[in-house]
């Protein structure tokens, strides 16, 4: 069946919550173990139901097929989703107290014990209507950003749609479509920061609901860490500070000798080479085509699901007007299809997007048969492990898609990684200090983003621009509004990624097999647990930034003579 053939049918959330506390009922009144096992996967199929139609009415809304009716659809899953997590809080509760709760473990595995742990500390009745709140301010901003539009050189421009002239090699193009750029959110900044701050308010009441002194701990909760803490994530970010922010000085002065600019700006940091960056001559069309014929030849499993993915209408990177703005890979269980979305726009930063997403979708793909949705679908710290190393995974095949501007890109990719990591660890320090301060006003959320900017990206020089000086950049990141704390798993997983890349130079056979083996463990083990399934290492462990900052380091200088 293809993704055009999967049917929609909303789901009667009053229908779902009789059913399962019905199960949960007789869950608990259980005596056979088996019997217990049957109500799990009873509990599991009706969760797999909802989860695929909710997929489904945002894949369409997304698409445009239909607009309309999935937009309502998407408010109504605001409001039920909320309910089917507390039902599930309940079910973690009965799983946690079974009698037969060795067997249990013996037969799941203790990841789940552990996620029903995480789940009973964020998620109650008492904050349902706060939760269904924050669904729909999600929406809301949504909605929002969906908006913002302006006309730039007679063009409608959506806010990405400036980013193929911020890369452009001419200075003055750059630098009037970044300051139209600017403009555009600047318009909206007001409106943007009274439903941020609404956010906060609303995890902040929830947050001390549910017994924690502010946000923070519960969004931990939330982000389901296990076996680490906010106080490791800081060392984490102290290791950034002092190993990759240094190298990113070097980097950016460098950056500004090849492109003959004495002091870079904001405008040309976007910018890696005089000629302009590495691009693709081809459209969307020609980059399935070639990643089916790279998938083919990477290895047997990729060769299969990718071909799965296409014949399947699994995979919509067209840029068409009509389309809404993102990037991302969603799952569908009943049907054990992932999905892939993007808009591809001919720039680097777009293709490597996209490959970014068939990383995710493999995972997926690989573990369609667990019978727990948790395991399908690891937490976020390790499933950006899969996105972020199949970018550099790839790397043996990119001639096929840059002819003679390969190494340009892996150049770029791989600078682009290392000003990545400073900039994660500015969110996620920022979110700490947003949460911890929760009557912040405007004026002190903005000053707290530039202080922590000129912290780990010391280099970035705004100019005259006034809106990015007063420290409003943060506003254009969407993972603050709708993800908290999500932002510093993508630092996490690039550690690993650049191990994996490291590995690669030396046995790329060897890496492969790591990493098909570290996304078979899908969301089955804790973060560190699934470092040693891949043979990776901890990135948490004093030294370990250090140590592969200077393997890039070395290789950095190599590859910048040749180009």
């Amino acid at each position: 069946m293809k993704f055009s053939e999967f049917k929609y049918e909303r789901i009667n959330i009053n229908e779902v919550r009789n059913k399962i506390q019905k199960l949960i009922m007789n869950f608990n009144e259980m005596n056979s173990f088996e019997e217990q096992c049957t109500i799990i996967n009873e509990i599991n199929t009706i969760r797999d139901e909802f989860k695929t139609m909710q997929v489904l009415a945002e894949l369409r809304k997304n698409l445009c097929i239909n607009k309309d009716f999935y937009c309502e659809e998407i408010n109504y899953y605001d409001e039920a989703e909320p309910i089917l997590e507390n039902l599930i809080s309940d079910f973690y509760i009965a799983l946690t107290n079974s009698k037969h709760k060795d067997k249990l473990r013996n037969k799941y595995g203790d990841k789940i014990f552990d996620l029903a742990n995480q789940k009973m500390k964020c998620v109650s009745e008492e904050i349902l209507e706060e939760l269904q709140e924050e669904k729909r301010l999600v929406t809301e901003y949504v909605k929002l950003i969906e908006s913002i539009k302006t006309i730039y050189e007679g063009e409608e421009f959506g806010r990405w749609d400036f980013e193929p002239l911020i890369c452009c090699e001419d200075r003055n193009i750059r630098k009037s479509a970044y300051k139209a750029q600017t403009e555009l959110f600047a318009k909206y900044e007001d409106e943007m920061q009274k439903l941020f701050d609404r956010f906060v308010k609303i995890r902040h009441k929830m947050a001390l609901k549910m017994g924690y002194k502010n946000f923070v701990e519960m969004g931990y909760a939330r982000m389901n860490r296990i076996g680490y803490n906010k106080e490791m994530i800081a060392n984490f970010r102290k290791q950034i500070l002092e190993y990759v922010v240094p190298l990113n000085v070097e980097l950016i002065r460098r950056q500004g000798k090849r492109l003959g600019i004495n002091f870079i700006k904001y405008y040309d940091e976007s910018i890696f080479f005089k000629d302009g960056n590495p691009i693709i001559k081809g459209n969307s069309s020609f980059i399935v085509d070639k990643t089916l014929k790279m998938y083919e030849k990477l290895s047997k499993e990729t060769n299969e699901f990718f071909k799965y993915m296409n014949n399947k209408e699994l995979l919509d990177i067209e840029d068409r007007k009509n389309k809404e703005d993102g990037g991302f890979c969603e799952y569908m269980p009943k049907y054990k299809s992932p999905f892939i979305y993007a808009k591809y726009n001919g720039t680097m930063e777009n293709f490597n997007e996209v490959i970014h997403e068939v990383g995710h979708a493999f995972q997926k793909y690989l573990c369609k048969d667990y019978d727990m949705p948790e395991y399908v679908s690891a937490t976020e710290d390790i499933s950006e492990i899969h996105s972020m190393s199949m970018e550099f995974l790839i790397e043996p095949w990119l001639e096929e898609f840059f002819d003679d501007g390969a190494d340009k890109y892996k150049f770029l990719h791989m600078c682009s990684a290392l000003f990545l990591l400073s900039y994660i660890a500015s969110v996620d320090e920022f979110q700490h200090d947003i949460y911890e301060n929760p009557e912040a006003t405007f004026e002190d959320r903005n000053s707290m983003w530039r202080k922590i900017e000129k912290k780990y990206i010391p280099y970035r020089n705004y100019e005259d621009n006034e809106y990015l000086n007063k420290g409003a950049y943060w506003l254009r990141q969407s993972h603050i509004f709708w993800g908290p704390f999500y932002y510093i798993d993508y630092g996490l997983a690039q550690v690993v990624a650049f191990e994996f890349w490291s590995k690669s130079n030396i046995n790329r056979q060897e890496a492969w097999s790591d990493y098909v083996n570290l996304c078979k463990a899908g969301g089955s083990l804790p973060f560190t647990e699934v470092l040693k399934v891949g043979n990776m290492k901890n990135p948490f462990e004093q030294g370990s930034i250090e140590r592969i900052i200077k393997d890039i380091e070395e290789w950095i200088l190599g590859i910048e003579k040749k180009l």
